[in-house]
């Protein structure tokens, strides 16, 4: 990785031998290696079994997870948030592994709409919950420094399983208590 970053900045026509860039492709190749890190997880090593028996069958929101991910289409950064819900069916998941989840699949090249189908799917699997419900909102770099450079556009991506799905006060409740 780090020759690629060699060879892209030559190609941008730079000296790699001044002192400002004399180490930019071994810091560029360990940044992108921080940054694309959800590749190297997997969802039993972030849960880590972290599951507890619960009669709660009430919503449980984690909402304003902040999220870092790298568009698959430009390797530009979006950021933005995640809420995330679920209804237990017998057991919990400890608090900081849904903001791990969304971490392990935000840090991949990515599309909004498919994080938020994966997160939304891999809390079902791992809780078995009678619904989740994930909303995400974020500012696509791809779109603020390039192409129609929008500064303030905001996309929302929503996905609800369960009965979040076919409940329509669940969903209400959900949508209610994110905004």
């Amino acid at each position: 990785m780090e020759k690629s970053y060699s060879e892209i900045i030559a190609a941008l026509g730079e000296d790699l031998s001044r002192p400002g860039l004399v180490d930019t492709p071994k810091r560029a190749a360990k940044a992108m290696k921080f940054l694309t890190r959800g590749y190297e997880q997997s969802l039993d090593e972030v849960v880590n079994g972290a599951l507890f028996p619960s009669d709660n069958s009430e919503m449980v929101l984690v909402k304003n997870i902040e999220l870092y991910s790298m568009c698959e289409h430009h390797m530009l950064p979006f950021i933005g948030k995640a809420h995330v819900a679920y209804i237990p069916q017998g057991k919990v998941i400890g608090l900081s592994k849904v903001a791990r989840i969304v971490d392990m699949f935000a840090r991949r090249l990515q599309i909004q709409e498919q994080l938020t189908t994966e997160i939304a799917e891999a809390l079902q699997e791992v809780t078995g919950a009678l619904g989740v419900g994930v909303v995400i909102e974020a500012q696509h770099m791809c779109m603020m420094m390039r192409g129609v450079e929008k500064q303030n556009a905001m996309m929302k991506t929503s996905m609800m399983l369960g009965s979040f799905r076919s409940n329509p006060a669940t969903r209400a409740e959900f949508l209610s208590l994110v905004n």
